[in-house]
């Protein structure tokens, strides 16, 4: 199985190892998964292909790298604004979310079982300040699926570059901004050096699900219990992730703090500016595409639902 993620990195790289032994641990060593490292037989954004053509038995990646082929998993992987961690696993779980994200990858011809969560990401590292729309122009920024035309529309540059390829590009100054990860992972990256304020929220990424992928017809032709067996360890390495995220994300801060990295938050105008242009380029998204279109308002209506019992039930 080769994942998207390092092994070594805290968060999504953590959870390939916490699967792979959990699953081995409950089948009783019957299943026991060979972790490939990234980029080791198929480049990264190439793994669902190396699953269909058999080059790989499984793969370990994030929701957003099949967005290429079914747009509709970009509503799992990075919606601004989107849904939290827990709401994401609630809507995946009870609203209908999960037939959505099978049906999904049924039709590219794979079994795709959700098996982590990650939480939000940071905003961004960026050189110099940003305070106003008018102070994304002509900014050269790295951002994701959804996110990228959003600061696109607000008058920035979109520079398309994968995530082993921004720490060297920003600090050698061929660009001027971007999101990477959670704290935890942008940390262990080393972007506290790089002397840059550190933007929160993350509005482009509330939340982003991990999948384990396997070729359909491997897939169908394990025993039922052993099917059962991976889907039971997903969900337990979805829990996982959920329990360690916030602590692990509060000690990076401190961390990061006590590096001399600047924590700014986004200024109401700017939080404001996010908000109103990715409702336009979802609304772009659903009218351009039907699957999507009916995934976004599943998505909305499930999270729109829980709203009154989150803010009822939550101490101020």
């Amino acid at each position: 199985m080769q994942t998207a993620f390092n092994p070594n990195l805290p968060g999504a790289g953590e959870g390939v190892r916490v699967f792979a032994k959990t699953l081995k641990h409950i089948s009783d060593g019957a299943l026991a998964i060979k972790i490939v490292e990234p980029g080791r037989v198929a480049p990264t954004r190439e793994m669902l292909d190396a699953v269909v053509s058999g080059d790989l038995e499984a793969a370990f990646t994030w929701s957003g790298y099949a967005a290429a082929k079914a747009p509709v998993l970009a509503l799992f992987a990075t919606v601004p604004f989107g849904p939290g961690p827990e709401d994401m696993t609630s809507w995946i779980f009870e609203g209908g979310g999960g037939k959505i994200h099978h049906d999904a990858y049924d039709k590219l011809g794979v079994a795709g079982i959700p098996c982590g969560m990650q939480g939000p990401k940071g905003g961004g590292w960026f050189r110099g300040d940003l305070n106003t729309v008018e102070d994304f122009k002509g900014f050269r920024m790295r951002y994701g699926t959804i996110s990228g035309p959003v600061v696109e529309r607000m008058g920035a540059t979109l520079v398309p570059l994968h995530a082993g390829e921004f720490f060297n590009n920003l600090q050698q100054g061929k660009v001027d901004g971007g999101e990477m990860s959670t704290p935890a992972m942008d940390a262990a990256l080393g972007f506290d050096k790089l002397g840059m304020p550190y933007y929160m929220p993350g509005w482009q990424q509330p939340a982003a699900v991990l999948d384990f992928l396997m070729r359909k017809d491997k897939w169908e032709a394990l025993p039922a219990a052993q099917r059962a067996q991976i889907e039971t360890a997903c969900r337990a390495n979805i829990t996982w992730m959920l329990s360690r995220s916030p602590h692990t994300q509060a000690l990076a801060l401190e961390k990061l703090r006590a590096s001399g990295v600047t924590i700014r938050q986004w200024s109401p105008a700017l939080m404001t500016a996010f908000r109103q242009n990715t409702a336009l380029v979802l609304k772009e998204r659903a009218e351009s595409d039907p699957d999507f279109a009916a995934a976004w308002a599943s998505q909305k209506k499930f999270v729109e639902q829980g709203a009154d019992w989150r803010t009822l039930s939550r101490l101020p």
